[in-house]
C-alpha cells in the first residue's frame, strides 16, 4: 500500500495532555505535511488539524497513540486509492 494524502483532526479537552500530544507528534513528524492549532483558551480546549502523507498503517499507530492519551479525542482519514 503507498502513501496517500489525509487529516487528522485532534481535540483536546485538557491542558495536561498537551506534552504528551506534542511528544506523538514530533516522533511522526515524517507523515506531517501541515499542522494548525487553534486555542480557545476562554473555552479551555484546542483544536489540532494534520495533513498527513502516509499509510494506513502509519496513520493507525499516530491515531492509536493519541486516542490513549486522556483528554484527547481523534479523527482520521485518508484519500482513496487510485487505481
Amino acid at each position: 500500500m503507498g502513501r496517500r494524502i489525509g487529516f487528522v483532526g485532534i481535540i483536546l479537552e485538557n491542558r495536561e495532555s498537551v506534552e504528551a500530544v506534542n511528544r506523538v507528534l514530533s516522533e511522526h513528524a515524517e507523515i506531517i505535511l501541515a499542522r494548525v492549532g487553534l486555542p480557545r483558551q476562554d473555552k479551555d480546549i484546542s483544536v489540532i488539524t494534520l495533513v498527513v502523507e502516509t499509510t494506513t498503517d502509519e496513520l493507525g499507530a499516530l491515531s492509536g497513540r493519541l486516542g490513549k492519551i486522556a483528554g484527547v479525542s481523534v479523527k482520521s482519514a485518508l484519500a482513496k486509492e487510485r487505481g
